[in-house]
């Protein structure tokens, strides 16, 4: 399709929401009827891109308004309690300990101390990627930032251009399975996934209980892959007195990275204690971003940094969250599950997770977008099981572990996306799809093997 694929997908994505609209559904409802219309729409427009993600998520998020198919409460829901205001703080947080140059000065420090042939780079990467997690609560910021540190152990090192490319995959790779470990690890989209637990949502340290051992398991067998498939073609050397140079010539530590440690660590704590003192995360985080720009105790952040914060992600978050609640909300995502999902739901919990995975990874090949996928998969698959009277944390984890963890093109994840391409991790799709072709066999053993004998252990099922 190459340069017409935008107009196609125009195309297409209009005749799909026409067609929807003039097709009769018995027992759907005339704002569910439009709501099947238009996200439908909204995710072919997203999937084919049309146009960059946030103009299309305009476009959605005026259609549901001026046809009047939801309250704009519910259309917009995600402003009026805290879940965007931890993904603008998060991102204000990320800007800050990336510029102060703290991140930096752990990755240096961390290699000087524990790299010394190619195995340990790549456990290296993981292991900073974890450290990171909690630091910076974006993967794309942390990815770079470590990145950028291995293209000069690629360079200190000699590293052939083969062996720096399995480098730089496992640089984005790892920021997926890692970024699920803490619920601030990815603060773009974890919080969409907690927020979809209704009745319970879920706060820091549950998100950690729930899903913080399947991750660490999910990254370890996502390093045990590269380091199978991915071997070097000649053992390496690292030039450490080339990174000792390179740290040293970053100086002694500057007020601006003391006072950045400071409020991180505070953010962390009060992350970790949120059950105790009863304040949202989303408050906290953006209290703690607003803090960073205060003076003498802050001096982090100016005005500028507001450039970190995307609006066009933002506005995609809005429509993505908007189709699972005003889906919700008109009976649209009951319809679905009842519809098009089967009759009977599978009791046996492993057959249960095998399908709910299953279904997650087709409909996520062909529409690619995680979010956009996630809007559309877990309000259904909530529905669904909900005879079951389980946990509604079960289906939409397995269905979120399944979705984010996915790909095999690059476009299937935004993390892959953003580090292809010489400039950036120096891989291509031949490295995505030799590694993601086996890799989508894991989301079913860590669907059925980790995560549900896990969820039983601390009595979610």
């Amino acid at each position: 399709m190459g340069k017409n694929k935008p107009i196609i997908g125009l195309v297409v994505g209009i005749l799909v929401g026409l067609g929807l609209y003039f097709t009769n559904f018995q027992g759907l409802s005339n704002e569910g009827h439009l709501c099947l219309a238009f996200s439908l729409m909204t995710v072919a427009f997203w999937a084919f891109g049309v146009a960059q993600p946030g103009y299309i998520s305009a476009i959605y998020l005026v259609l549901l308004s001026v046809f009047k198919v939801a309250p704009g409460t519910t259309i917009f829901s995600t402003w009026t309690g805290p879940m965007m205001y931890l993904i603008i703080g998060a991102y204000l947080i990320a800007t800050a300990v990336k510029d102060s140059g703290l991140g930096e000065r752990i990755a240096y420090w961390y290699i000087s101390k524990y790299v010394t042939n190619f195995k340990s780079i790549i456990i290296s990467i993981f292991a900073l990627t974890f450290i990171l997690a909690l630091l910076i609560p974006h993967p794309w910021p942390r990815a770079f930032l470590i990145m950028s540190v291995m293209a000069v152990v690629i360079k200190s090192a000699n590293i052939p251009h083969v062996d720096a490319v399995k480098i730089g995959f496992t640089v984005f790779t790892a920021s997926i399975p890692v970024s699920m470990i803490f619920l601030t690890g990815d603060a773009s989209i974890n919080p969409l996934a907690a927020e979809s637990c209704l009745p319970e949502p879920m706060g820091w340290m549950r998100w950690l209980e729930v899903m913080g051992l399947p991750m660490v398991v999910a990254s370890l067998i996502t390093m045990g892959m590269i380091l199978v498939m991915f071997k070097p073609t000649k053992e390496i050397s690292i030039n450490k007195e080339e990174i000792a140079a390179k740290r040293a010539s970053l100086g002694a530590i500057t007020g601006i990275e003391k006072r950045t440690t400071f409020w991180v660590v505070l953010a962390i704590i009060l992350w970790m204690t949120d059950s105790i003192h009863g304040i949202n995360i989303g408050w906290v985080t953006l209290a703690i971003a607003a803090c960073m720009a205060l003076p003498k105790v802050g001096g982090i952040l100016t005005p500028k940094s507001w450039g970190g914060v995307p609006v066009q992600t933002l506005l995609f978050l809005t429509a993505a969250v908007a189709i699972g609640r005003v889906g919700g909300a008109t009976g649209m995502n009951a319809w679905l599950a009842s519809t098009v999902l089967p009759s009977t739901v599978p009791t046996n919990m492993f057959v249960l997770g095998a399908f709910i995975t299953a279904v997650a990874i087709i409909i996520h090949m062909f529409f690619g977008s995680v979010i956009a996928v996630m809007g559309i998969v877990i309000p259904a698959m909530a529905a669904f099981t909900q005879p079951l009277g389980i946990n509604p944390i079960i289906p939409v984890m397995i269905t979120y572990t399944a979705v984010n963890c996915h790909f095999i093109l690059p476009f299937h994840n935004l993390a892959i996306l953003v580090g292809m391409g010489e400039e950036n991790g120096m891989y291509s799709e031949k490295e995505t799809m030799k590694f993601g072709i086996p890799y989508t066999v894991v989301l079913f053993i860590l669907s059925c093997v980790v995560e549900l004998p896990w969820w039983k252990v601390i009595g979610l099922w």
